[in-house]
Formats: C-alpha cells, structure tokens, sequence
C-alpha cells in the first residue's frame, strides 16, 4: 500500500539547514499496521508529514497503492489517505462544533454531508448523537480524539497516519482509543503508520516497525523479535531499556557506549 525510497527531508538554508530526514525507506502492505519509533527529534513525524503531503520541501520516491506522489496532490489521494494528530484539542477548530467538524471535509469534498452519516461515524467510534452540536473545550481529551478520528474515517480512507494519537491522553483513556483503533483497522480493512515514542504502544498496534535515530532508520524489526528482546542495534537496545526503567546495569551500558 505504501513504499518509500531514499525520503529526504531538508529544512532552512546555508548555516540553518537541518537534514531531518536522511535517505529513509520502507514499504508498508495493504492491512497492516507499521510502526515508526525513536526519541524525539528523530524524524518519524516529519516521514509521516511528508506522506500526508504537509511537507513540500522533500526528495525520492513516494508511493500510495502504486501511485507515485507528487509534492502537490490531488483530491483522490485526500480522500485515500487521511491522518490524526497527536494533539486532539489543536486539532479541531475551538468554535466549530462536533457536527460541523464531521461535515466540512465532506463539503470540502462535494460529497453527501447527511445526519444521518455524521451520527454513524460517531457510532464508529463509540459517541451518540449526543455529541454532535459540542464545542471541543465541552469534550474530554479522549472524546476529542474519538472525533478527530471520526473525521478521518467519515472520508473512507484507506490509510490512516497516527502521529502520537495517545500521547497526549491519560493512561487511563490510552488503552480505550488504542483498542478502538484496532478494532476499525479491522473492521475497515485499514492501513496504519504509527508513530510512537512508546515502544508498548507500538507492540499492541503494529506487526513491524523501524527505529529513526537523527533522520535515519537504524533497525527494521518484527513485533515478535522486539517482544523477544532481540533487536541488534545498540540504539534500539537502549529504547528497549529505557521503556522499562532505571536500573543501574543500564546506566553504565549508556556510559560505557558514550
């Protein structure tokens, strides 16, 4: 469904320039779920913002269903690919409401914008009608996130891009929207690029992924050899580490690699 091949993303100009991604490539088949990992800095939002089209300045090849993309795309990959954002207040406009928020990318669209379609999208994802005329600040941040990934859905995409979506939710509403995102991969025959800083976010939702360390895809690995404890890279042994804690064996493997 997705392939990339030596992705370049560069920022500035002369002293300024940040090469902040550096000849990255991967492929991702129809259905599955893949995760993009790494410390912040690493480059893994700014490879998905380069697939949903929100970073023009980029270089190599980019493929959705075997299309190859363009810096400027058309109507139909919009509708084919939709992405959530790890911030589900900045996300949604403050003075729409849940109603107009789901309509507007199907105006955008010049497709049918029907009630009866706004409330089966919030069925979706576990809200009643209820919802449809609140303002987001009316809304907990996991109900936030339930509609921004409604109005994702509401186009029927067939590849979702997850930047973070939990990060910014308590631990206690993390596991409900990533049990719901499982459950719509599922039933809808998604696509999904995760990208995660959290490596037990990333073992619940995808079958692969790889390591970003400064711009760069250090290690490709599958689920299973990372929940084996098997990742070769010394980089991706140290996230491995770290997501489960201080210990002083760990500490001194950092000064010893340093």
């Amino acid at each position: 469904m997705i392939r990339i091949d030596h992705l370049n993303v560069v920022f500035g100009r002369g002293r300024s320039t940040v090469h902040a991604v550096r000849d990255v490539s991967f492929a991702v088949r129809r259905g599955e779920s893949f995760g993009l990992v790494g410390e912040s800095g690493s480059g893994k939002s700014t490879v998905l913002r380069a697939i949903a089209g929100l970073v023009d300045d980029w270089t190599g090849t980019l493929e959705v269903a075997g299309t190859a993309q363009a810096r400027r795309r058309s109507r139909d990959f919009r509708r084919q690919v939709q992405m959530v954002f790890q911030d589900p207040y900045g996300s949604l406009h403050p003075r729409h409401t849940v109603d107009h928020i789901l309509k507007e990318p199907l105006y955008i669209h010049r497709l049918e914008a029907t009630d009866d379609r706004v409330v089966e999208s919030l069925e979706e994802v576990g809200l009643d009608a209820s919802f449809r005329f609140r303002f987001p600040h009316q809304l907990s941040g996991g109900q936030r996130q339930r509609i921004a990934v409604a109005r994702a859905l509401i186009m029927e995409p067939s590849v979702l891009l997850l930047d973070e979506p939990t990060s910014a939710l308590d631990v206690s509403i993390q596991a409900e929207v990533l049990n719901l995102l499982t459950r719509l991969r599922r039933e809808h025959d998604l696509t999904y690029i995760l990208v995660s800083h959290d490596l037990a976010v990333v073992s619940h939702m995808c079958e692969r992924l790889a390591v970003m360390r400064l711009g760069e895809v250090v290690e490709d690995l599958a689920i299973e050899q990372l929940r084996r404890h098997m990742p070769t890279h010394p980089y991706t042994r140290q996230l491995f580490q770290a997501a489960h804690g201080y210990s002083r064996d760990f500490v001194a493997q950092l000064v010893d690699d340093i």
